[in-house]
């Protein structure tokens, strides 16, 4: 199994600078990450780095999260692919599922969906699992199946729990083996994404992407 070609090089913390993103693309070419994650204001620092390589651009949309309009989710997915993102990871509303609005939810994954379809670009759902019981999981997953998703994804990482081996068995129960599985927020061991992958993800989101990935190899040098 080629470890790093299941990692999406993640950073997403507010006060990230443009080096720390020059920092991320070279590292992901340096260990062949399958792509890189980013705030939209980054998306075409990325891009550039990036161009001509495997590794994909991800763009976060509505996040952290979820509550924003649809319209601005949609115009956020359509921004961030003309500056180059090739994948969008959008953040469902919440808020919305527990109300049991899910004609809104369905829709509002559907537009975005809609959107990123136009340039050939993949969506991944983040669910926020921490807040979600296990019925709810099944209705969201059910939901982004049905409006079109390529992946369902466990958390921002921004909120009061991450990933855990139960969630991603849970999910990939639900949407079968159609689309993809993506286990986010607090994986920092390789021994943790590995039981995410047993339990069924095929992404891993993470910040520990090296450590995970390459053990004791060699580290890329950091720009100066």
């Amino acid at each position: 199994m080629n470890l790093a070609r299941m990692i999406d090089h993640t950073l997403l913390k507010p006060d990230a600078v443009r080096v720390e993103i020059e920092q991320l693309c070279a590292e992901a070419l340096h260990y062949g990450f399958a792509g890189v994650c980013v705030n939209p204001s980054y998306v075409q620092t990325a891009a550039k780095l990036l161009r001509g390589s495997s590794v994909k651009v991800c763009a976060v949309i509505g996040f952290p999260l979820g509550a924003t309009s649809t319209a601005a989710k949609v115009f956020e997915t359509t921004q961030t692919l003309q500056d180059g993102a090739q994948e969008v990871d959008m953040v469902i509303n919440v808020g919305m599922l527990k109300s049991g609005d899910c004609s809104f939810v369905r829709n509002d994954i559907a537009a975005v969906v809609e959107a990123a379809r136009i340039r050939n670009a993949a969506t991944k759902v983040i669910l926020e699992t921490c807040l979600l019981t296990d019925e709810e999981i099944i209705i969201v997953c059910s939901l982004a199946k049905d409006a079109g998703a390529d992946f369902v994804k466990t958390s921002t990482g921004f909120s009061k729990g991450g990933a855990t081996v139960h969630d991603i068995a849970l999910m990939r129960k639900t949407v079968g083996a159609a689309i993809g599985v993506k286990a986010s927020g607090g994986i920092r061991t390789r021994e943790q994404a590995l039981a995410m992958i047993a339990a069924g993800a095929t992404r891993i989101g993470t910040s520990s992407s090296i450590l995970i990935a390459a053990g004791d190899q060699p580290a890329v040098p950091t720009n100066s």
